[in-house]
């Protein structure tokens, strides 16, 4: 049987556990062209709930009655008449919080977990890597020399933006919740500062850690912080918006950066940043980053949580913040 998350009704501020509803159905039996996958792990992971609102977007919301979506990795187990992949294979792609799922092989990749396990190709080598890699490099266009400014910077995309800032000869310092993950950006990731901003006052902080002003705010969390990024600016700045986790499960309107002005005085940008546009190019970037790793220029790490039913559990930490690098959901069982 193949045990399913369902989105049951749209929530208003943060999701509650009757969000989903968790059903269980006969394993799919692949058509012609298609394959079968036993999903291994899922990604968890803050844009899932903007997908749960019935409002325009980049990509179009989660309906009623479907699996929640998710990126996953799984297995092959059947294959009927595809062109390219067998079973056997291992691949990675939109298989949505569920045990099993059917595809064509359309936005799935086929990976090889002699080289990596298999989280890490739904995190570094995943999505999430794939955000900061493009964020930083192509959005961010940071150079040698540069003060990189990272929210969210103990997490799945956070953590990997400030480590290839640090490899492209950047200054880094990040914001994260807590001593324990500001102590782990400087001493095992080795960012240059980092803040707290659970215990730190972030505009002060700013002014002892970025002195001469920040060329490159790569933005995770939106809201306050943002507003105080944006008064450290330097000349010609740029700010990536990738994500406003912080605003995510607002009741009431969208809490803007009334600190805007300081765009047009460093005549700074701010651009939006959508992983997908740059789909045609992650061949280049898992290349370039699994050779970081072998190198020991790039590290990664996993939150894993086990069992389908905890996905409610599981998807709180992603807003709560208890959780260490990127959260995966196991979905296999043993």
């Amino acid at each position: 049987m193949n045990k399913q998350l369902i989105l049951e009704k749209r929530p208003i501020g943060m999701p509650d556990a009757a969000t989903w509803k968790l059903l269980t159905n006969p394993i799919p039996e692949p058509g012609d062209g298609q394959v079968l996958i036993e999903n291994y792990y899922i990604s968890l992971d803050p844009a899932m709930r903007g997908w749960l609102n019935d409002s325009k977007s980049y990509i179009p919301p989660v309906q009623l009655g479907e699996v929640m979506r998710a990126g996953s990795i799984g297995k092959v187990i059947k294959s009927n008449n595809h062109p390219k992949y067998k079973v056997g294979d291992v691949l990675t792609g939109w298989g949505g919080v569920q045990q099993y799922s059917l595809t064509n092989g359309e936005n799935y990749y086929p990976v090889d977990t002699n080289l990596a396990p298999m989280p890490t190709y739904i995190g570094t080598l995943g999505m999430p890597g794939m955000t900061a890699y493009f964020g930083i490099l192509e959005v961010g266009k940071i150079k040698a020399g540069d003060i990189v400014l990272v929210s969210g910077a103990a997490g799945a995309v956070g953590s990997v933006v400030g480590q290839i800032a640090k490899i492209k000869g950047c200054r880094v310092v990040g914001i994260a919740g807590g001593p324990e993950k500001c102590k782990y950006l400087i001493e095992e990731l080795g960012f240059d500062g980092a803040i707290d901003y659970k215990n730190e006052e972030v505009s002060k902080a700013l002014k002892t850690h970025c002195q001469k002003g920040i060329d490159v705010y790569f933005d995770n969390v939106g809201g306050e912080i943002l507003d105080a990024a944006l008064a450290r600016l330097r000349m010609h700045a740029r700010v990536v918006i990738c994500g406003a986790i912080s605003q995510y499960n607002n009741t009431t309107a969208i809490k803007g950066p009334s600190n805007y002005l300081s765009l047009l005085v460093n005549r700074a940008t701010m651009q939006g940043m959508v992983v997908m546009d740059y789909a045609k190019d992650y061949r280049t970037a898992a290349q370039n980053m699994g050779g970081w790793m072998m190198q020991g220029k790039l590290k990664s790490r996993e939150d894993i949580y086990e069992g389908i039913e905890n996905f409610y559990e599981t998807f709180q930490r992603l807003f709560t913040g208890e959780k260490n690098g990127k959260l995966v959901l196991k979905v296999k069982e043993d």
